[in-house]
């Protein structure tokens, strides 16, 4: 593969997973806290909850591309850390096989639920419903891509990829 296209997937992952999170972050904090200024010395507004809420959702789940990909998800590890190596790659393939199929089955029905909402807007921001939602359709494609990439080296590598 050439290094300009490995760069350019490379430049693009980050897009979506390390500056769309931050920006949407950075809105997010901006907005509340107008809402709060706006609410205690002048009259309230209903647009800055609306769009921290919706920028809620974009951070929160393109970012959480970005802790699978540093692997810095929060998991509970008892039984897998006292397990042995092969039992520990056994769970790694079940659960992320499990984790596949689920996203996998729900992938369809969630972009047509998401192109359905095209027709709402928001009540204050009038934003189509559909963007607010749409990064949950790159949450799923991305993991897919993910988990499947983690089986595939769990099954190649003898003594199991962590």
């Amino acid at each position: 593969m050439p290094t300009w296209l490995k760069k350019t997937g490379k430049f693009l992952l980050d897009c979506i997973e390390l500056y769309m999170p931050m920006l949407t972050f950075v809105v997010l904090f901006v907005s509340f806290m107008s809402q709060i200024v706006a609410r205690y010395f002048f009259k309230p507004m209903i647009w800055p909850e609306e769009l921290s809420l919706i920028c809620f959702v974009w951070t929160a789940l393109l970012g959480g591309l970005y802790a699978k990909r540093t692997g810095s998800h929060v998991a509970f590890t008892m039984l897998y850390d006292v397990a042995k190596p092969g039992a520990q790659r056994a769970m790694r393939i079940a659960g992320n096989l499990m984790l596949v199929s689920a996203f996998v089955i729900i992938l369809v029905p969630s972009w047509n639920y998401i192109q359905f909402m095209a027709y709402k807007k928001s009540d204050a921001l009038r934003i189509p419903m559909n963007w607010a939602y749409f990064p949950f359709v790159i949450f799923l494609a991305d993991m897919i891509v993910r988990l499947i990439v983690d089986i595939v080296k769990d099954i190649a590598t003898p003594g199991g990829a962590k």
